[in-house]
């Protein structure tokens, strides 16, 4: 399977190539093109040139490829997701459920398309003053290689609804299946609407970030790398909507369901290998219900099928590469160091058979305090930090206690669930479940997990900006004098 760059309508071929490794076989699964800063120039200029219409597109024009995308992915649904579990390690059911919030968010935003408003403002009678939500123009987007079709796909789709036109990286860890559904994307819009490429993050982009003909910029994947996107942003005075690091607080109060609450847990960290920007990595339990809830998912964690994603019997995949895993290995041995308990997991697993992988075992943690590396910094892998607290205050204030603000979640069997989640400063708050995504619903963080908001209307937002036309029915009268 091979992927050129596709710029302006057309598949552009370049001398060097990526090669895709399977992270749990370190197979190749295939190559895409390698594109320069020079060719993110050409296709950005392609974008520019046909925003030039595309922003007074009708609603009709942007709804139907739109729609088309989404029942061309549905149609080619198991062959995607088997691809995107090979290249990223998730496990199938993970890949499957992906493609198909794809989908529905492709058909959400084709339904957006004839619902961009504006509003009316009270005047004095002799005018009136009326707004319109137009598009920026030419957007670049970053895709991160966790989620690549779900959190590639909201903003793309989004801005493709509200009129503006798109160029897009797909993320040099996985990118053959993001580069699957660029292509039917352009296929169904016009030529230089939509243009997707792959190559360096330094090369592809930088350009994206740093070009003066992008008008707006939507970037997802680390702060550190967030932060370079947003100084190169602000040299332009252009807007970015940037989704960032997690470090995702789980409370559990002791009125809780402790299997339901153990079981989503459990879920929450260690479902696509807790490489997941809204992972629960920081498990906060109250001690009247500790003992319980901890020895459930320590249960869960050692029953978990350690596997190729692919594989009907595997509950957990391999991480993205060899150096993410030696990452965690590190984070682990700082664990320790700090004096947190290691409760299960912590290494590689000893099955010969997956020795090519790279697997690391569920691992959770006990006698953590907030105040440890482990407990602030994002590991982003299947690591669970285990923090007691005797009161809901205490709680909270941990809960609030992190640079990170993206999402939290909170178990509780009382009404007063609502109370205590308004008091939570995070992007998301999940009661009684995990953070969960949904096409209708904004997603973004708080504090250093970004600004914004895509998904749901506030996506319209996000491509948008509103124009004020006041009309006088008046004359000038004397004028000046």
């Amino acid at each position: 399977m091979d992927y050129g760059l596709l710029i302006d309508g057309a598949a552009v071929d370049t001398e060097e190539r990526l090669s895709v490794d399977a992270p749990a076989t370190g197979d190749v699964l295939g190559t895409v093109a390698s594109g320069t800063a020079a060719q993110t120039a050409d296709a950005i200029e392609a974008a520019q040139r046909a925003a030039r219409e595309w922003r007074y597109s009708d609603p009709s024009e942007r709804s139907a490829p739109l729609a088309a995308v989404a029942d061309r992915i549905e149609d080619e649904a198991d062959e995607i997701a088997e691809l995107l579990s090979r290249e990223t390690g998730k496990c199938l059911a993970t890949a499957e459920g992906e493609v198909a919030e794809t989908v529905a968010q492709f058909r959400f935003y084709a339904g957006v398309t004839d619902k961009v408003r504006g509003d009316t403002v009270p005047t004095p009678s002799n005018r009136f003053n009326y707004t319109k939500r137009v598009p920026y123009g030419v957007t670049a987007h970053i895709v991160p290689w966790n989620y690549p079709l779900l959190l590639g796909s909201r903003s793309i789709a989004a801005a493709l609804a509200t009129g503006n036109t798109v160029v897009a990286k797909a993320p040099s860890q996985a990118p053959l299946t993001t580069m699957w559904y660029g292509e039917f994307l352009v296929e169904e819009f016009p030529d230089g609407v939509v243009n997707l490429l792959s190559g360096p993050g330094s090369e592809v982009g930088g350009e994206l970030s740093d070009n003066a003909n992008v008008d707006a910029i939507s970037f997802t994947g680390s702060t550190m790398v967030g932060q370079h996107v947003l100084e190169s942003a602000a040299k332009h005075i252009i807007p970015v909507d940037v989704e960032l690091g997690g470090k995702a607080p789980a409370i559990v109060l002791p009125d809780a369901d402790p299997k339901n609450a153990a079981v989503g847990v459990a879920t929450g960290i260690f479902s696509n290998t807790g490489q997941n920007c809204v992972a629960q990595s920081r498990l906060i339990v109250h001690e009247d219900i500790k003992e319980e809830v901890v020895d459930e998912i320590v249960a869960q964690a050692e029953a978990i099928t350690l596997g190729p994603g692919t594989d009907p019997e595997t509950d957990m995949g391999a991480v993205i590469s060899e150096d993410a895993l030696e990452d965690m290995l590190n984070y682990i041995e700082v664990g320790k160091k700090e004096g947190a308990t290691l409760l299960t997991g912590g290494k590689r697993p000893d099955d010969p058979e997956l020795a090519d992988g790279n697997f690391l075992e569920p691992t959770v943690f006990d006698d953590v305090t907030n105040d440890m590396r482990i407990a602030q910094e994002e590991i982003f892998g299947p690591v669970l930090s285990v923090i007691t607290v005797s009161s809901v205050e205490e709680a909270i204030e941990l809960a609030n206690d992190s640079n990170f603000a993206l999402a939290a979640s909170l178990w509780t069997g009382s009404l007063d669930a609502t109370r205590y989640a308004d008091r939570l400063d995070h992007g998301l708050v999940a009661v009684n479940t995990f953070p969960v995504s949904m096409p209708q619903s904004p997603w973004g963080g708080n504090k250093r997990s970004g600004i914004g908001r895509e998904g749901g209307l506030e996506g319209v937002e996000a491509f948008t900006t509103v124009n004020s036309v006041v009309v006088e029915h008046g004359d000038m009268g004397a004028g000046y004098r």
